[in-house]
C-alpha cells in the first residue's frame, strides 16, 4: 500500500514538472524530476530498462528529508521519469531515505536496499542521526517495504563501529547465488572504512568482515561504495569527505576514489595495489556502476560539488544533475572511462577538420554550441619546439566563457569557469596532469547546455564541470602560442 506521504509526494512530483520547459533542462542527462536530486540509486536493469533512483527531496532547490526520485531509459541518456520510489514514512526512516542499491530476486521482483535515518535526540539536547539498512520489494514502479525492516542495524556492527555513520549499501550476486553487500562505516578511529556483508536470499544478512580500513589516509568517511570485478582487478569506488590533496590527485575535498587491487572472498578483504582520483575536474561525486545486459560496466555519478551548492540560477526550478554514464576498463593498473557507445546514436551535422595549423586565435567554421560531441588531437609543427600553451574556450559569447587549457611544457590540463557568468567567489578551475609527449593530446568535449565533460586520451582522465552561463553563449575559440596542428571532429547531440 502506498503511504500518504508518497503520495503527496508524488501529486507533487507530477504538477510541478510541468513548469519546467525541456529546454531550460540538460538535453541528454538526467536532471531532477523538480526540487533537489543529489547521489544516483539503484543503477540496474530490471525488466528491459535501465533504473536510476535519486536522493531527491521535490519541495524544495535545497537538500531536504531524503526520498528516492526515479527514472528509466532504453539508452541511458533519454529518461522517463516515473512516480518517487520511496518515502521517508516508517519510524526507521523517517528522517529521510539515504542512498543504496537494487538488484533482482530469483522471483523477479526488484529488491531496493537503502539507509534509514532517524534523528535521535542527545543529552544535550542536540540531534544525532541513527542509520540502518533497509529493504523495499517492487515491480519496477511501485515499492513496499519489508516487514522487518531494518535488515542491519547497530546490533549487526562489529564493536567500535558507528552507528551514526552506517550508510549507503551495494549489493551484488555473485555466481554462486550469494547476495553481498558493502556499506560505509566510521571505526573508532574517526577515519573510514568499507564492512561486508553477506545474504542467502537477500532478505537475511549477516556481517562478515572490514572489506577495507581507510586508516586516515584518504580523508575521513568514506561514502558511497562500489566495488566490482573488472578486466580480472577488483575495483573499490568510494567518496570520501574531508580529503586533502596529493600532488594533482584528491582536490574536492569531498572527493572520488578509485583502489584496484585483489580480493580475498574466502575471508572477505581487499587489498588494493593503485589508487587515484575518479574524476579531475569539479562537480563529481557519489558514483555507482552496472553491469549492462551486454557486459559492459557503466558508471554514473552526481555532477555537482557539495562545496557550490548554494551556487544556482535562481530562476531554474530544479537543482541535480547526473555525469554522462561512462563505460569503465583497466589498462596498466589505471581506471579508463568513455562516455557509453550509445551517445553516437545521437550524433548529427558532423562537421570535420583536418591538420588545420595556427599560432593565434581562430574560430572555425559550423564549430559551436551547447549541446556537442567534439574530438580534438594536438600535435607541434615537425622540426619546431613544441608549443608553448593551447586553449579552448566554449560558451563563450562577449561577456562570458569557460576555457579548457593545455601547457605541454608540464603536462598540466586545466579546466577554468570564472568567467562563466558566476557572481560568486566559489570553486572555479582545478588542475589535471596528464600523459602528453611532444605536444600530443587526444581531448573528447561533451557539452549539454548546463555542463562540460572532458576525456583524455581516449578516457585515461575525466573532468567535469557544471555550467549556468547563458545558453546564448554558444560560441567557440581556439588559441594558441607557438605553433599548433590539430585535427577535430564536431557533431551536434540530438536529444
Amino acid at each position: 500500500m502506498i503511504s500518504q506521504t508518497l503520495r503527496e509526494a508524488r501529486k507533487y512530483e507530477e504538477v510541478s514538472e510541468k513548469l519546467i520547459d525541456s529546454k531550460d533542462r540538460p538535453a541528454f542527462h538526467l536532471s531532477t524530476r523538480t526540487g533537489w536530486m543529489n547521489d544516483p540509486n539503484g543503477f540496474s536493469y530490471y525488466n528491459g530498462k535501465y533504473h536510476l533512483f535519486y536522493q531527491y527531496h521535490p519541495y524544495d532547490l535545497q537538500w531536504g528529508p531524503m526520498h528516492w526520485g526515479h527514472a528509466v531509459s532504453d539508452d541511458l541518456l533519454r529518461w522517463e521519469y516515473l512516480p518517487a520510489a520511496l518515502a521517508p514514512d516508517e519510524v526507521y526512516d523517517r528522517d529521510g531515505c539515504f542512498s543504496g542499491s537494487a538488484i533482482e530476486l530469483s522471483d523477479g521482483r526488484q529488491l531496493l536496499m537503502y539507509t534509514g535515518v532517524l534523528r535521535e535526540r542527545q543529552s544535550n539536547g542536540g540531534y544525532r542521526e541513527i542509520q540502518t539498512q533497509c529493504l523495499a520489494t517492487g515491480d519496477g514502479v511501485d515499492y513496499e517495504k519489508y516487514e522487518f525492516n531494518p535488515v542491519l542495524d547497530t546490533k549487526d556492527l562489529p564493536e567500535g563501529c558507528s552507528r551514526n555513520d552506517f550508510r549507503d549499501p551495494k549489493m551484488w550476486r555473485s555466481e554462486d547465488g550469494t547476495y553481498y553487500c558493502v556499506a560505509g562505516n566510521r571505526p573508532a578511529d574517526g577515519s573510514g572504512q568499507i564492512l561486508l556483508f553477506t545474504s542467502r536470499d537477500g532478505f537475511e544478512w549477516k556481517y562478515k568482515n572490514v572489506l577495507i580500513a581507510n586508516k586516515n589516509r584518504f580523508g575521513k568517511m568514506w561514502e558511497c561504495p562500489d566495488f566490482f570485478k573488472l578486466d580480472g582487478k577488483w575495483v573499490l569506488i568510494t567518496s570520501p569527505q574531508d580529503m586533502l590533496p596529493y600532488e594533482f590527485e584528491y582536490h574536492n575535498g569531498n572527493g572520488t576514489l578509485c583502489l584496484i587491487g585483489d580480493f580475498d572472498e574466502e575471508k572477505g578483504v581487499f587489498t588494493e595495489q593503485h589508487d587515484q582520483s575518479v574524476d579531475y575536474g569539479i562537480d563529481f561525486y557519489a558514483p555507482q556502476t552496472m553491469l549492462t545486459p551486454d557486459g559492459r560496466r557503466v558508471m554514473i555519478g552526481w555532477m555537482q560539488n557539495w562545496d557550490t551548492c548554494n551556487f544556482r540560477e535562481q530562476d531554474i526550478l530544479w537543482f541535480g544533475q547526473m555525469s554522462l554514464p561512462r563505460e569503465l576498463s583497466i589498462k596498466n593498473g589505471r581506471l579508463f572511462q568513455k562516455p557509453v557507445r550509445e551517445l553516437e546514436n545521437l550524433r548529427s551535422e558532423k562537421k570535420e577538420y583536418r591538420d588545420i595549423v595556427f599560432s593565434d586565435e581562430i574560430r572555425l567554421d559550423g564549430v559551436s554550441g551547447r549541446m556537442i560531441d567534439m574530438e580534438i588531437e594536438l600535435r607541434q609543427e615537425e622540426g619546431q619546439d613544441v608549443y608553448q600553451k593551447f586553449a579552448i574556450h566554449f560558451a563563450e559569447n562577449e561577456k562570458y566563457y569557460t576555457s579548457l587549457s593545455f601547457h605541454p611544457s608540464d603536462s598540466i590540463l586545466k579546466i577554468d569557469r570564472k568567467f562563466s557568468g558566476s557572481r560568486r567567489a566559489i570553486i572555479h578551475q582545478r588542475r589535471s596532469r596528464v600523459n602528453s609527449s611532444g605536444g600530443k593530446l587526444k581531448l573528447r568535449i561533451i557539452l549539454d547546455r548546463f555542463s562540460v565533460e572532458i576525456f583524455v586520451n581516449d578516457g585515461e582522465q575525466a573532468l567535469s564541470a557544471i555550467l549556468y552561463t547563458e545558453q546564448e553563449a554558444e560560441g567557440i575559440s581556439f588559441y594558441a602560442d607557438g605553433t599548433v596542428h590539430m585535427d577535430l571532429v564536431k557533431y551536434k547531440i540530438q536529444n
